[in-house]
């Protein structure tokens, strides 16, 4: 169930809008108090329609922490006051709102350490376009919106690698047609069966763990955590915090968003960077594209005005900063204290600006009113983060110094015990029954004679070899070519005892491995097409380009 914040106060005071102003869409009733917290959460720092102003620093110790946060998003300087005293520290955590990560039926296995027992993390940040409060009516207009369920009109899944040598953050349009999983509401058990619509939509189906889901199933990228936050948190932090370095090409005016900026570069901060992040026909063709590649440019802005020293040297700012960032977040249950949230900031700092890489997901128009996902395209993208291999293809010399020699079996066939997992199950199909036992007698007729069905459940997009020690990747590859899997199938892992297989959700039939199913593996998979606009986060030379409709 979720567990909200107690009064979150005045917005004038960097707060989020009080719960009472908040009515259900169905009917005008009122929404059940732990909903109501809810949906005026949302968003993420820098993203699709939300701003976050942010000139941050203080003392030197202060500065660094501020940097773990950035390199996120704006929502986790909260870090700033992570010192603070108990009682200050209690009532941070009060501020927090929690909810469920994943309110789907079926749910994807978390990715499995590598052979140094390092996991990769994957974190959706989301942004909620929620009107339900006259702080939010103000900031985002449309009145006559205010009592519907807010949609999740930012959505960005950040990827942080194992090793934590890189970080990719890919952005989806919010049009994009995808498959919304049934989700049950957890505060008052509505069933929102399976449907069709815009991703934005699946914040109404029980909330952002509904959104969860749907990226798990559209992605085959399990989610570990999310955050969200509205346009009056996001707001109240650039205010705390300062502004952000921006750039443009020529005078820009849109009077939707009423962002306006002289040609060159600027600061943006409160409003103003509000109306940054959520112009849509400011940029480019006036596309989702231009305001994706929009908000990268800030977030990527924000880590290096930071790193080259920028100072925040007033503790009431602050202390302000602090109430204004956890009073604006919900979180999953497993990010629910400024602790966890202190621990996870402490964890990416590790990340370096320049392996940074913003992208937004290829996609292409759909009938409808739709986007949707670009064959090939993005299907290579979430193959990357999926296979944990960079944005930046850094990691193509990398991949192949280090990748082993070739190895033979160290055992006969009959002899090499081995471990197979029905892993078919998605957010919307249920698991191929037997399919375990299938594979497992096929390998018994290939010789593998210790091939074993384990019946225990599994959720997993690709279908992978995974062994524990580097003797045993010779056996591994056996398995692997009796299959017809490619190469890079075969994965080193501290997660198991043995050569063990987990047949994935593409592989939901036949004896053999179709070809051209395993992503990460091919030279065109080491790094984004160039369709997904991909931006670095040491580049600071990059400037929007104004929509022709709107140069003032």
């Amino acid at each position: 169930m979720r567990q909200q914040n107690g009064n979150r106060g005045d917005l004038g005071r960097g707060g989020a809008p009080a719960a009472h102003d908040r009515r259900w869409a169905h009917g005008g009733d009122r929404l059940p108090q732990q909903r109501q917290r809810h949906i005026q959460t949302g968003g993420g720092v820098g993203m699709d329609g939300f701003d976050d102003g942010t000139g941050g620093g203080g003392r030197p110790r202060k500065k660094r922490r501020f940097l773990r946060w950035f390199s996120i998003c704006l929502s986790l300087l909260i870090l700033a006051t992570a010192g603070a005293g108990y009682l200050y520290y209690e009532h941070l955590n009060g501020n927090l709102s929690k909810d469920l990560l994943n309110l789907g039926d079926n749910k994807l296995d978390k990715s499995n350490p590598n052979a140094d027992g390092q996991t990769p993390m994957n974190i959706l940040l989301l942004g909620s376009d929620s009107r339900g409060s006259k702080k939010n009516v103000e900031l985002g207009g449309a009145r006559g919106d205010r009592d519907r369920p807010p949609l999740a009109d930012v959505q960005m899944l950040l990827h942080v690698s194992a090793d934590r040598s890189n970080m990719s953050v890919i952005s989806v349009p919010r049009d994009t047609k995808a498959t919304i999983p049934k989700c049950t509401d957890p505060d008052s058990g509505k069933v929102y069966n399976e449907a069709t619509d815009k991703i934005n939509t699946s914040l109404q189906h029980g909330g952002p763990g509904c959104t969860v889901a749907t990226w798990e199933e559209m992605t085959g990228v399990p989610v570990d955590h999310f955050m969200m936050i509205d346009f009056a948190g996001v707001v109240s932090m650039a205010d705390a915090v300062g502004g952000v370095p921006v750039c443009v090409d020529n005078n820009v005016y849109d009077p939707q968003s009423k962002l306006r900026l002289n040609k060159g570069k600027s600061v943006v901060r409160g409003e103003q960077a509000l109306h940054w992040l959520r112009t849509r026909h400011g940029f480019g063709d006036g596309s989702d594209i231009g305001r994706a590649r929009a908000q990268h440019m800030y977030m990527n802005s924000m880590v290096r005005q930071l790193k080259a020293g920028t100072k925040l040297t007033d503790p009431g700012k602050m202390r302000g900063l602090a109430e204004a960032a956890t009073k604006a977040l919900t979180v999953d249950e497993g990010l629910g204290t400024v602790k966890k949230l202190y621990d996870l900031g402490n964890d990416l700092k590790r990340v370096p600006t320049k392996r940074i890489t913003m992208a937004t997901m290829p996609w292409r128009y759909a009938p409808g009113g739709f986007v949707e996902p670009k064959p090939g395209d993005a299907d290579q993208v979430f193959s990357l983060v999926r296979n944990d291999i960079a944005l930046d293809g850094k990691d193509k010399k990398k991949a192949k110094a280090d990748k082993p020699a070739p190895s033979e079996p160290s055992a006969a066939k009959s002899e090499i015990p081995v471990r197979v997992m029905n892993g078919t199950g998605t957010a919307l199909e249920p698991p191929v029954t037997g399919r375990a036992g299938v594979i497992s007698e096929h390998l018994g007729s290939k010789g593998f004679a210790q091939a074993t069905a384990d019946q225990s459940p599994k959720s997993q997009a690709d279908t992978t070899i995974s062994y524990p020690q580097e003797n045993q990747r010779g056996n591994a590859l056996a398995v692997a070519k009796a299959l017809g899997l490619p190469d890079s199938a075969v994965k080193h892992s501290s997660g198991v005892q043995g050569v063990t297989l987990v047949i994935g959700g593409d592989w939901r039939e036949g004896n053999t491995y179709p070809k051209g199913e395993q992503g990460g593996g091919g030279k065109k998979d080491n790094k984004a097409p160039d369709s997904a606009d991909a931006l670095r986060g040491d580049d600071d030379k990059a400037c929007m380009e104004v929509n022709p409709a709107n140069i003032q």
